[in-house]
């Protein structure tokens, strides 16, 4: 699959680029908690306001987080334009001029957004020249914002959006031996990347939550321990290249992280891998005392020689709370996607990407 990247694009100058970005961040009463989305659509801002776009910023933001993308440009100091499709919106985008931008508010106000609604899309398309789409994170959403708009204006993918593919892409062919991390709570978001990789990877460690299916299908004793029962893992109990926590840490019969001679075994087996791919912690890391396993798993996997990729909100949060943004770009890849990140590495492609590369 090829996309069509602003690359491909040799003069914006003077014309209106919908530009959906993801700034669906974390805040709290108004302050924003994690800027990592914010910072990774910069460069393609820049790019397009040093040709001299009129950039129409797009973005959602989900439910229970804050209902307004206000103070995402108070923070960004660039101009707020509310409603998109509302007469003081519209007014607001005749009167750009080029290389000047402006965010409008929270794409998901309209109901026709998360519908796909064709009709919602036109409307939109009809305020802008070229749409280019950043927002890998969502890109795995079949939105109005997503798929819809590239039915109606010339449609390019974003600098991100193409670092996204082409860095996200290597796994499919990765340099050997290649160890393949997933953790977290939730299999059934990540069954399909095992499904996929279980053929290319050399390893799998199977973490956090995750790993109490494999130890219960193995008649191990789990006690109250978190597990997805919307799986069905039997086929991969006994697949020789998944390996499981060699001791766990519990509390009240409930396990919570992996144990010291676990991270000792994965630390032979980071050493000796050229590729590693990680989504999602291996212990409840937001809970005092049981961090360990994760953090110490972030610095293992950052001082590697191994060409190393990363992705996952939480991922990304626990490997911040080990080192911050230090170790953060220690990793040769830290994807903004989680659920995207998973899509793509199972299927290989997203709606969003399929959405670019025809238009």
């Amino acid at each position: 699959m090829k996309l069509r990247t602003l690359k491909n694009l040799r003069n914006f100058r003077g014309k209106k680029v919908l530009f959906r970005v993801d700034f669906n961040v974390p805040m709290e009463r108004g302050r924003i908690l994690d800027d990592f989305r914010l910072k990774r659509a910069m460069p393609t801002i820049k790019f397009l306001k040093k040709g001299g776009a009129k950039i129409i910023l797009l973005s959602h933001l989900t439910k229970g987080r804050a209902k307004s993308l206000r103070p995402v440009a108070e923070l960004l100091k660039i101009p707020f334009g509310g409603e998109i499709l509302s007469s003081r919106g519209i007014e607001k985008i005749s009167q750009m001029k080029d290389g000047k931008l402006i965010l409008f508010e929270n794409i998901r106000h309209y109901p026709e957004e998360e519908k796909n609604s064709l009709k919602f899309a036109k409307e939109l398309a009809f305020l802008g020249d070229i749409f280019v789409n950043d927002a890998f994170s969502a890109a795995h959403r079949r939105h109005s914002t997503i798929v819809g708009i590239p039915k109606y204006l010339p449609s390019f993918a974003g600098l991100l959006m193409e670092e996204e593919f082409e860095n996200l892409s290597t796994a499919f062919k990765p340099s050997h031996p290649f160890l393949l991390v997933l953790g977290g709570i939730k299999f059934k978001t990540k069954l399909g990347v095992l499904a996929r990789f279980v053929r290319i990877a050399d390893k799998i460690f199977i973490g956090g939550a995750l790993a109490n299916n494999f130890f219960l299908a193995k008649g191990e004793k789990i006690g109250s321990s978190i597990i997805d029962k919307s799986v069905d893992i039997k086929k991969y109990v006994n697949n020789r290249k998944i390996i499981l926590p060699l001791d766990v840490r519990k509390s009240r019969g409930m396990i919570l992280d992996c144990g010291p001679q676990t991270i000792k075994m994965l630390s032979e087996v980071i050493a000796g891998s050229k590729f590693i791919l990680w989504n999602g912690p291996v212990g409840d890391f937001e809970r005092k005392g049981f961090e360990k396993g994760t953090e110490e798993l972030a610095r293992l996997i950052a001082a590697s020689s191994a060409r190393t990729i990363i992705g996952g909100g939480d991922t990304i949060a626990a490997v911040r709370q080990a080192g911050g943004d230090r170790l953060l770009k220690k990793f040769s890849f830290v994807s903004t996607g989680g659920g995207a990140m998973l899509e793509f590495l199972a299927k290989g492609t997203l709606p969003g990407i399929e959405a670019l590369s025809k238009s």
